[in-house]
């Protein structure tokens, strides 16, 4: 079995745009777990399958190009399935008296730990990935009631181009039963960025 051991491009590229628009392609579904392995064996949608050994440490990214022969009008591209992901507005809390705000927090961590949720802390933003049934993640929201905390769920898509490849780790190496690549397990995690902007937009909170 040939194995694919580079990235030839990705399909966003103009220019691979255009080779892939003339080809047969043959569309790798990963989720976000199975993403950031340096060694898989995964089935293309033909059910072709394709065993990948890269060097460690390397993600594979939506629209990564592993095969691609112009003489036979063939290509096979990855295609990324990511979770929804619940973001937290916490930016009421620094405008409340300190004692209350740390109480909030305090509280808001325990219920997010206690249900062993991975989670990214970002400028005034709580990142949580849809681990469960939103349901449920919604019934647990609602049970706590965090006054003046508001909270909307995004695509995963959506979300990624502002995080760090370790924020990345954090909050979708483990939503598929895995966890991150310390062997630690997930935590609360806060990293600190100043600029706002840097943040998706959000108009429509829970």
């Amino acid at each position: 079995m040939e194995v694919y051991k580079k990235i030839l491009g990705n399909q966003s590229d103009s220019a691979w745009a255009e080779r892939l628009a003339h080809c047969s392609v043959d569309y790798i579904e990963l989720d976000q777990w199975n993403a950031q392995k340096s060694r898989l064996l995964a089935i293309g949608t033909s059910g072709k399958p394709y065993a990948m050994a890269f060097d460690r440490g390397h993600r594979l990214h939506d629209g990564d190009i592993i095969a691609y022969d112009r003489s036979t009008g063939r290509a096979a591209v990855v295609r990324l399935k990511l979770s929804e992901v619940m973001i937290i507005d916490l930016s009421t809390l620094f405008r409340r008296p300190p004692t209350e705000a740390i109480a909030t927090a305090i509280e808001l961590g325990h219920a997010i730990g206690n249900q062993h949720w991975p989670a990214v802390v970002k400028n005034e933003r709580l990142y949580v990935p849809l681990a469960v049934d939103k349901k449920v993640m919604l019934s647990v929201m609602r049970t706590y009631n965090f006054e003046g905390i508001a909270f909307a769920f995004r695509p995963g898509g959506e979300v990624v181009p502002y995080l760090s490849p370790s924020e990345v780790r954090t909050l979708f190496g483990g939503t598929s039963g895995g966890s991150d690549q310390s062997g630690r397990g997930h935590t609360l995690r806060p990293t600190p960025h100043p600029h706002e902007h840097d943040e998706p937009h959000l108009t429509d909170y829970v």
